[in-house]
């Protein structure tokens, strides 16, 4: 047995060498690079919270009907879907210092592009979530002179948010996965992280390996708690 466990790790070391890894140089920089791990989930969270609660007031101003509130949710859905990402979060990065002369950081302009995007995909997904409730809901609840402010907080948004939520979930794995683009404008996330000791080492694959498997354990993480409250909330329906 323990045979076979020295051939093993024979075998992975001969592999390792035909590859030409070296994950030793690297060693001493891994804690600065899991470092990243807090700024990644601080950015993704922020995002996420803003998103939602912008996201839900676009929902609002879409099924409205008041016309401009409705035209000017569908306007900005238009755009914010209609423009790359990268390009909106270097607009933000770039342009705010030019027309209102703060230095914006790259962790804020990250949080500003991610919410005000993800603001306008989760719209379309509550407000089909709304939709999707059964018009009795709301007329039960006008019967029985609830007003609208009300009736959307505790009756249709609630029915609605169960509804949708693996919509929910896919779009905060979208965001935190796309939040590797934040690397682009110096925050130091973990692909940043990983790029500037790949810069100082002259290795690149070994750190955006562990990167991309520290990402992967983050999303698998996320989809499994996102399974067990679904599970919750059916039992709990």
């Amino acid at each position: 047995m323990n045979l076979n466990f020295v051939r093993m790790i024979d075998l992975h070391s001969c592999l390792f060498a035909q590859l030409n890894l070296d994950f030793s140089r690297i060693t001493p920089s891994i804690p600065y690079i899991f470092g990243g791990i807090w700024v990644t989930l601080q950015f993704t969270l922020l995002s996420a919270i803003f998103g939602f609660i912008w996201g839900t007031i676009l929902s609002l101003l879409k099924i409205s009907s008041i016309k401009p509130l409705y035209w000017f949710g569908m306007a900005y859905t238009s755009i914010f879907r209609g423009t790359p990402l990268l390009v909106t979060l270097s607009l933000i990065y770039f342009a705010t210092p030019q027309l209102t002369g703060y230095n914006i950081s790259g962790f804020q302009a990250g949080v500003i592009t991610f919410s005000l995007n993800s603001g306008a995909y989760i719209s379309e997904v509550i407000r089909a979530g709304i939709l999707a409730v059964d018009k009795g809901q709301t007329e039960a609840a006008m019967s029985l002179g609830v007003s609208y402010k009300p009736m959307m907080l505790d009756v249709i948004l609630p029915q609605a948010i169960k509804n949708i939520l693996p919509a929910l979930v896919n779009e905060s794995i979208a965001l935190l996965k796309d939040s590797a683009l934040v690397s682009t404008i110096g925050a130091t996330d973990l692909l940043r992280r990983a790029q500037i000791v790949g810069a100082e080492k002259y290795v690149y694959f070994e750190p955006l390996l562990i990167v991309a498997v520290v990402y992967y354990l983050m999303v698998m993480s996320l989809t499994l708690s996102a399974n067990l409250l679904e599970q919750r909330l059916r039992k709990s329906s």
